[in-house]
């Protein structure tokens, strides 16, 4: 008697979970504790807006691969026939670099062949589906000047293993950032002129107006494929002659309009 008890209890218990359910399998008692009962809470990624106490929180970094003809090119690719593509790297890659200032950025584990790509940034103030590409520039909230950092040589391994090569790229404080520049006080970047040196050295230097695939585009053809939001962020590509840095060096990031970005690699 005593089995049987305890299986009618199972059952009623298991019926009376059943009549809490709803759309999705998720019931109505457990959806309301889990919101209100967090287990920890995640910290927000924040950018700073110049000459604001606002700052930008970060939804998702968006990075569009091999967007400079001659970048592509010597990363083995041909841009005359390549659909534009994307990866993304967690909010935590973001490493906030103040104008004006020389900012401390750890050379990482796991590589010996660390590579710099500037980048023109793009922070989006809206989003959706199936963004035309006239309307695309609509939901811009401003720019910013950033670099992606690279991990090359596990970049290169894994790609050649056809395995997923994030581990190159999407890693603590790869994506150094400066402050985000509204549209309403900078306007749009077209054509400007965007280089990067090492220890005082050109490496990198090209015009925005060489890129593939512009701005524009890249809102349109990256929200076929994901919904966009407010928050999300877009690293635009990088021009040609990447290359490596090793402790001591110091990166300076330049482009027309936006200040200055450097660090050091320690």
């Amino acid at each position: 008697m005593g089995m049987i008890s305890r299986r009618d209890s199972i059952k009623a218990g298991l019926a009376a979970l059943a009549s809490t359910a709803v759309a999705g399998g998720v019931s109505r008692e457990v959806s309301a504790q889990t919101a209100s009962e967090a287990l920890f809470t995640v910290q927000q990624t924040f950018i700073p807006i110049a000459n604001s106490t606002q700052q930008f929180p970060v939804r998702r970094i968006y990075c569009i691969g091999r967007n400079y003809a001659a970048h592509a090119r010597e990363m083995g690719s041909d841009p005359t026939r390549e659909s534009p593509f994307f990866f993304q790297k967690p909010t935590d890659a973001i490493q906030y670099v103040a104008p004006g200032k020389v900012v401390e950025h750890p050379y990482p584990s796991l590589t010996k062949n660390y590579h710099y790509e500037v980048e023109l940034v793009v922070a989006l103030k809206s989003g959706g589906k199936d963004i035309p590409i006239e309307r695309a520039l609509e939901y811009v909230y401003g720019y910013a000047l950033g670099l992606d950092m690279t991990r090359r040589d596990l970049q290169r391994l894994l790609g050649d293993q056809k395995k997923p090569w994030e581990i190159g790229k999407s890693f603590d404080r790869s994506a150094p950032i400066g402050p985000i520049y509204p549209v309403s006080a900078v306007g749009s970047f077209l054509k400007e002129p965007i280089s990067l040196a090492v220890n005082g050295v050109i490496k990198q230097r090209a015009t925005l107006d060489q890129m593939i695939w512009s701005v524009a585009e890249q809102i349109s053809k990256l929200s076929e494929a994901n919904e966009l939001f407010a928050g999300d962020i877009i690293y635009s590509g990088t021009p040609e002659n990447v290359g490596p840095v090793v402790k001591g060096d110091v990166i300076l990031c330049k482009l027309d309009r936006l200040p200055d970005l450097s660090i050091k690699i320690t």
